[in-house]
């Protein structure tokens, strides 16, 4: 019964924001955090009951391989118990199966490798455009404009300022700005939020060869020194790798987002 506009500077799924790219991995598997893993299973309901509703794929369930390189599986032994109160698993993976299972990736000084069956990775972009898409079926306003909060006087906010120059006011405002709001409102959000650069590759996969590709290939976390994973090449986008480490940080506005040649070598080194 409430009348709601939806603003976005860039537009849903835009190049900047953080909840999109191509693809974006769901697993549950996050050590003792048992928080992580029932947001994660609540999610995989939640995605499921959208693609009903909506008739479309946003959720493909690849699996996700977790391959160790160092003799530790405290995370995973610790996950173990908290899937399977959530109705989910993870299975640990004789290297002589995996190697069967997916002859397309080398485990050469692997120790241990897990799967988890019920992961997979979600269309990001197309995501965030369908929601904006059955937002304004069902009667909402979308307007693709940036917003500064006005000042606040006895706990509420005074409206908010426009990029086209005119102010919207409300009974209630909810900004799910992500990395942005640090700099629309530092003043609650102080230093609490710092987003840090981490680069994202996308490489083409061999000419006629599908090895790479969903359905044969899962998506994949390579737990070394450095955190590094990737999701199969979808809808001809690539082969998608990129390094989890968290890098220096970064201005989500203006910040160079152009490739470093540290990073591709180090995500090229993976590519054996």
């Amino acid at each position: 019964g409430a009348q709601v506009t939806l603003l976005d500077p860039w537009g849903p799924g835009n190049a900047r924001a953080s909840s999109g790219g191509e693809t974006r991995i769901i697993r549950a598997t996050y050590g003792p955090l048992r928080v992580f893993t029932q947001l994660t299973a609540r999610a995989l309901t939640l995605w499921q009951e959208h693609e009903q509703r909506w008739g479309r794929t946003f959720y493909v369930r690849t699996g996700s391989l977790r391959i160790k390189s160092v003799d530790d599986e405290r995370a995973e032994q610790a996950a173990m118990p908290l899937l399977k109160e959530a109705g989910l698993s993870l299975e640990y993976v004789a290297l002589d199966e995996a190697a069967r299972r997916y002859p397309q990736i080398s485990f050469e000084g692997v120790k241990k490798v897990f799967f988890e069956p019920e992961a997979g990775f979600l269309l990001a972009r197309d995501s965030c455009r369908a929601v904006v898409e059955q937002f304004v079926a069902a009667g909402g306003s979308y307007r693709q404009l940036s917003a500064v909060p006005g000042e606040a006087k006895s706990g509420r906010l005074g409206g908010i300022t426009l990029s086209d120059g005119t102010t919207l006011t409300a009974d209630h405002y909810v900004f799910a700005c992500g990395a942005w709001l640090r700099e629309i409102i530092p003043e609650v959000v102080g230093d609490l939020i710092r987003p840090t650069r981490q680069e994202v590759f996308y490489f083409g996969t061999p000419i006629g060869d599908n090895r790479f590709n969903d359905p044969q290939m899962p998506v994949w976390v390579d737990s070394a020194a450095r955190v590094f994973y990737g999701i199969p090449g979808n809808r001809g986008r690539g082969f998608k790798v990129a390094d989890d480490t968290r890098g220096p940080r970064f201005e989500p506005t203006t910040g160079d987002r152009m490739p470093t040649a540290e990073g591709l070598a180090a995500a090229r080194a993976l590519l054996v």
